[in-house]
């Protein structure tokens, strides 16, 4: 099977969780489904940032001119051409078609539909461009794969999608050996973490993720001084906002913001927290709880979104209410062994491989072909 991945959208660091969702389970379907041969058209910069991804498929620069958004619009419009022309099905992977597709067949990806729940965290060009292409985009798709059971039901609800048109392509994180990460000690020193008990949130501060709640509870709840938030990821468009927060709690020496860390820094900071917190309002998938069980750090999240889905029984699933997560900690110190081994377990349901195994059955579906 011949396959067309228009990357167009996914520049290296900038579109956050999606771009290792994507990542990952391109790498899964090279290791599961050879016989799907992939040419990807990527922006600049990509192949560099995904070596791991170079190496393994056709990859077309779209060129530099791709990094403008309405550039990015039109080339996409126009791909019929060389770059993904004789195949048997394009994936658009970035959430809407173009406004030309031409006539192969489609699988488009949806990560989430947050702008139909939250529409007052979205600019009023954001809501309008998505409010008018999603719904002809999700109608258009020949298949459309989703990140969880939480987002498909979302689009039959609100787009009234028949269900056999969508195949969930769930994460996948296969974690590094614990031997290859930076060590606990270099991390701490590092970071200026000391002996504290570390508390680690990695989300971009976007409105929607909760960081206040937490900067609160340090004040209120959380009150040992011997307890760090270390927040991990780029500034949102709500960056301002955790600052002043942190800065009206009086926090700010029990608040650790290194912004974007590498890989190898990101898993050994989850690795040695207490306890990875994810207050979030709304997730397509949380692939940071996945990531979390998997290196065996206990997980406290919120009930929203897909989180319960991804988390089911091996993590402390909080609403968000301050009350609720004030015991939190608590709860994780007596059942730590537990939601440990829970954790690990149920990690094993979300590996590269089986994110790119559910990858090649959404191409199959999406082209007809019957296995």
């Amino acid at each position: 099977m011949r396959v067309g991945v228009n990357l167009l959208w996914c520049r290296p660091g900038r579109v956050g969780g999606s771009e290792e969702y994507v990542a990952r389970q391109l790498v899964g379907l090279a290791a599961v489904a050879p016989e799907v041969c992939a040419r990807l058209v990527v922006p600049p910069g990509f192949a560099a940032a995904h070596p791991e991804l170079d190496d393994r498929f056709e990859l077309v620069d779209g060129g530099a001119m791709t990094s403008y958004r309405g550039v990015r619009l039109l080339a996409e419009s126009l791909m019929g051409g060389r770059a993904l022309a004789d195949l048997d099905v394009v994936h658009h992977a970035g959430g809407t078609l173009p406004l030309r597709r031409g006539t192969l067949p489609t699988l488009l990806t949806v990560h989430d539909v947050q702008y139909l729940a939250y529409p007052q965290h979205f600019s009023f060009a954001r809501r309008t461009y998505l409010g008018r292409r999603l719904p002809p985009s999700v109608a258009g798709a020949t298949a459309i794969a989703v990140p969880s059971g939480f987002v498909a039901s979302t689009l039959i609800d609100a787009f009234d999608v028949d269900p056999a048109r969508i195949v969930i392509v769930p994460h996948g994180y296969d974690p590094p050996a614990r031997s290859s990460l930076p060590p606990a000690h270099e991390l701490r020193r590092r970071y200026n973490l000391g002996d504290r008990r570390v508390l680690v949130y990695p989300a971009i501060t976007h409105p929607h993720k909760g960081h206040r709640l937490l900067v609160g509870l340090l004040a209120g709840r959380w009150t040992d001084p011997d307890i760090v938030l270390v927040l991990l990821g780029v500034a949102g468009a709500a960056d301002d906002t955790v600052s002043a927060a942190i800065a009206e709690f009086g926090v700010e020496d029990r608040v650790v913001r290194p912004g974007r860390v590498s890989a190898a820094d990101r898993d050994g900071l989850v690795a040695l927290a207490e306890a990875l917190v994810f207050p979030s309002e709304y997730e397509g998938f949380g692939a940071p709880v996945l990531e979390a069980m998997a290196l065996g750090t206990p997980v406290v999240c919120s009930d929203r979104g897909a989180l319960p889905e991804v988390a089911g029984d091996a993590a402390v699933v909080l609403p968000l209410i301050t009350d609720a997560w004030s015991g939190a900690l608590t709860t994780v110190s007596a059942t730590r062994d537990e939601l440990v081994a829970r954790g690990l377990e149920r990690a094993k349901r979300f590996t590269v491989d089986a994110s790119g195994t559910a990858l090649a059955a959404a191409y199959r579906l999406a082209s007809g072909t019957v296995v």
